[in-house]
């Protein structure tokens, strides 16, 4: 069994290829995922940012809270339905973040829909930023969203255009799990442009 810690950012939506490539190579290989949350809202936090990304920070902040709240009620095992849920209509059915599709997302994943209420709760922005800490101090710096975790070493990264084949997927896992167990690999990059492309 391959233990991997996934952080992510509800409102990236390369976090969310990201984790749709993970999960369906975690149904061919043997990995086991933790879901763990972090937040582009606390991390962006005295910022100069344009108006689009101003509001992609708002809802980072609003659905931290969310799951801040799920997972004081139910634990780390409600981040990966939830998050499931709340990606496929955030990013794939580009749903509007409201009270009410919080609450249906919340009921799919068996939780209590009455948490859609911690949408505007600040009292959960202290929870966010300690699941942001602990995702920054696993990194070893500052980074983004994602962060992966395998046999406990951490990069930020995979940066995904689109959700790999099953084929690819198997091989950039076993290509990340070599570069994990690397001691000397730090950063490898090449350019992009836009959101990745996901299916609708």
């Amino acid at each position: 069994m391959t233990p991997v810690k996934f952080y992510f950012d509800p409102a990236c939506p390369f976090a969310w290829a990201a984790s749709r490539w993970l999960l369906s190579t975690s149904e061919r290989r043997d990995i086991e995922i933790g879901w763990r949350q972090m937040s582009l809202a606390v991390l962006n936090e005295g910022t100069d940012l344009p108006d689009q990304q101003r509001h992609h920070i708002e809802i980072s902040r609003k659905l931290g809270r969310v799951l801040a709240a799920a997972h004081h009620q139910a634990g780390d095992n409600a981040l990966g339905p939830l998050y499931t849920a709340l990606g496929y209509r955030v990013h794939q059915q580009h749903a509007e973040v409201t009270t009410t599709m919080v609450a249906d997302a919340l009921s799919e994943s068996g939780l209590d829909p009455q948490l859609a209420e911690s949408l505007d709760d600040p009292a959960y922005d202290s929870a966010v930023r300690v699941a942001h800490q602990e995702s920054q101090a696993n990194l070893g710096g500052s980074g983004g969203s994602p962060i992966i975790c395998i046999d406990g070493e951490c990069f930020f990264g995979p940066v995904l255009t689109a959700i790999p084949s099953n084929d690819e997927g198997d091989e950039l896992f076993d290509a990340l799990r070599t570069l994990s167990a690397t001691s000397a690999f730090a950063q490898l990059q090449r350019p992009h442009s836009g959101p990745p492309t996901l299916p609708s």
